[in-house]
């Protein structure tokens, strides 16, 4: 198989961006979990979760160190051949080298939380985003998140939508290629939010209770992605096979033969 390189693997992400069909993204934490959703033949890009890395490397979410997480993000773009967009928390210090050093490292895509910033600082960090990129000849897609939902504290939801409404159109007016709402589950958080950023500019997070992909595609939402919820699931198949082996199991025989 030819390898790409890394401004192709971008391009084919902003064409999974652009297309009718709703993106989905399967998070993942290593190597092995990153081969593993890349041998699904439906699988057509490589999602990391940094709540997932930063945990399985003793990091509590938003502290691991950026040279931590761009390891941690290299070792899961060597390992397949697809293209890989990293979660880097806020970006870190200075944004814009951060995301220089994610594409030397072959990474086509970000997720960038804004953090609730002050709105103009918020703007500012995602157009120093996108400069960088241009400058380094990739279509990076950055898929800016804002917290206005998630870190809104006691606000009313009207005024959450209203202001990660405001935010998402100018990360967009400043080349964001697409903008993260975290928190918005339901059809009537999702409905405002595509209305005010545009038919397939939105991108979600599938946690559990959340509507289900085919829906989000009808409503008119980009991409869903599933967070540290799939280290989860792998880590309580962990915990069940343990607390049987306790007892009176056996490896299952249908388990996978090492390769």
């Amino acid at each position: 198989m030819t390898e790409t390189t890394t401004a192709e693997r971008a391009q084919e992400l902003k064409s999974l961006h652009e297309a009718p069909g709703i993106l989905r993204v399967v998070n993942v934490w290593d190597a092995v979990s990153a081969t593993t959703v890349a041998g699904l033949p439906e699988t057509k890009a490589i999602a990391t979760a940094g709540h997932s890395i930063a945990a399985a490397l003793g990091y509590a979410d938003g502290t691991m160190p950026l040279d931590v997480a761009l390891e941690g993000a290299r070792r899961i773009v060597d390992a397949v051949d697809l293209p890989v967009t990293a979660d880097l928390d806020d970006g870190y210090a200075d944004p814009a080298e951060t995301i220089r050093r994610a594409i030397g490292l072959g990474i086509v895509g970000a997720n960038v939380e804004d953090r609730l910033r002050p709105f103009d600082e918020a703007v500012a960090r995602v157009q120093a985003i996108v400069t960088a990129a241009d400058t380094e000849g990739v279509p990076f897609q950055l898929n800016a998140r804002t917290d206005a939902i998630v870190r809104a504290g006691d606000r009313p939801i009207k005024e959450s939508l209203s202001d990660a409404v405001a935010r998402g159109r100018a990360f967009l007016d400043a080349g964001a290629a697409l903008v993260f709402v975290p928190g918005a589950l339901t059809e009537e958080t999702i409905d405002p939010l595509v209305e005010g950023l545009g038919w397939g500019k939105l991108s979600v997070i599938g946690a559990p209770g959340a509507l289900p992909a085919e829906r989000l595609q009808e409503l008119g939402v980009a991409r869903v992605s599933y967070g540290p919820f799939t280290q989860r699931v792998a880590l309580r198949a962990l915990r069940d096979l343990a607390t049987d082996l306790y007892g009176s199991g056996v490896i299952p025989e249908d388990t996978p033969a090492l390769n």
